[in-house]
């Protein structure tokens, strides 16, 4: 199910945002039009098709030459095989692939860029295919490092939803130190929408991308699965309107069984859970919960509502909306912060009121944006509650 987007109303670029990580469409490439508005969702289309892409973004790994125009690359002769660490780390998740060679694809573009990868759009050369691929790098000689990288991909190995980005194959590289990972082409992410001046979400709309987020998030918790970075340039949408959670590069497993302490320095700060930023080491599916509230809340008021710069900044962010914790909280959380982030005078909860505009809404985000994490309930619970009013016809 896509979703239909509807004009935004006039009036000045909203607020200031964190740069989304994927790259902007510049004046000459395609645009998004609007179509017409239904209680389906929003369906996106293009104007025109992208100019002529851009060559230069070859690399040594991507040769300008193409082997559909100069015949079969020599070194495919001999069958490219996973490098050693790969298996070792990822045997059972990529036995049933076979390694592609980074010259039979084509870059057409960089789209985001992040501390420890790259994202380009590329062009299989085999195929024909418009594809996204991350480059990773990493360290070898360096098993943390290692058991980082592949945990993305043992992750996205054991989900599959048409919600969750997928990742279609591994691209070997001739240097060492990075691998390649391809994935599905999504035209835009949710940031961007946000932030384009001329596009405004209805409530309908709204609800139908966070039913898809939602349906996201259930299949990722019930396969064990923590995102820890749920935020708009994460949630990339087609052309259709489809919805997909990308970026599992902090994601990991979980048991509610066997708890494991996890750090506490995961999510994007404006969308960071308050038993987070208070140094929880012990949290479950409740961050990823509050993060999916943040972003029902930026979809509503076209703007993110707590755009904190430090962390001190943003919980102070959080307790003015949401209310500061009770005594019985600050008593039984024994969070490493509390004694340095806890107000001297206690905030009134007011998320109410601050989105009084959009009454079937609120009860969603009052579950959502609880302080206590046991409050905000599940993705199963909010596809299911009757006040979230998220079944659409």
């Amino acid at each position: 199910m896509g979703c239909v987007l509807g004009k935004r109303s006039a009036g000045d670029n909203p607020a200031p945002r964190e740069a989304s990580s994927r790259r902007r469409p510049s004046s000459d490439e395609s645009s998004v039009a609007v179509t017409k508005v239904s209680s389906n969702g929003i369906q996106l289309r293009k104007d025109a098709e992208h100019t002529q892409s851009n060559r230069s973004c070859h690399t040594e790994d991507f040769p300008a030459t193409d082997p559909r125009r100069t015949g079969p690359d020599p070194c495919l002769r001999t069958p490219p095989r996973w490098p050693s660490w790969l298996v070792e780390t990822c045997g059972d998740a990529i036995k049933d692939w076979t390694p592609r060679r980074a010259n039979t694809f084509e870059k057409l573009d960089k789209i985001g860029q992040g501390t420890y990868s790259n994202v380009y759009k590329a062009r299989d050369l085999i195929t024909g295919k418009i594809v996204a691929l991350k480059k990773v790098r990493f360290d070898t000689l360096e098993p943390e490092s290692v058991k980082f990288m592949a945990r993305e991909i043992l992750i996205l190995r054991k989900l599959d939803h048409p919600n969750v980005i997928k990742l279609e194959g591994l691209v070997t590289s001739r240097m060492s130190c990075s691998l390649y990972l391809v994935f599905e082409y999504m035209e835009h992410d949710l940031a961007g929408l946000v932030a384009s001046q001329g596009v405004k979400f209805s409530e309908p709309q709204v609800k139908c991308y966070m039913k898809q987020l939602l349906s996201g998030l259930e299949h990722c918790h019930n396969r064990g699965v923590l995102h820890r970075d749920i935020k708009g340039s994460n949630l990339l949408i087609d052309n259709d309107g489809i919805l997909k959670i990308a970026d599992f590069g902090l994601a990991t497993f979980y048991d509610t069984h066997h708890k494991q302490p996890m750090t506490s320095r995961v999510v994007t700060l404006w969308y960071r859970a308050p038993e987070l930023l208070l140094g929880a080491s012990y949290y479950d599916v409740g961050v990823d919960l509050w993060s999916a509230g943040c972003i029902l809340a930026e979809l509503l008021a076209g703007k993110p509502i707590m755009p904190g710069r430090t962390e001190v900044e943003q919980l102070h962010k959080i307790f003015k909306l949401c209310g500061s914790p009770s005594e019985e909280y600050w008593k039984k959380s024994r969070l490493p912060n509390a004694t340095l982030f806890k107000p001297q005078h206690p905030y009134k909860r007011c998320v109410a009121e601050t989105f009084k505009e959009f009454p079937p809404s609120v009860p969603l985000i009052e579950s959502l944006l609880a302080i206590e994490p046991s409050e905000r309930g599940t993705a199963t619970a909010a596809l299911n509650s009757e006040v979230s009013d998220l079944h659409i016809n």
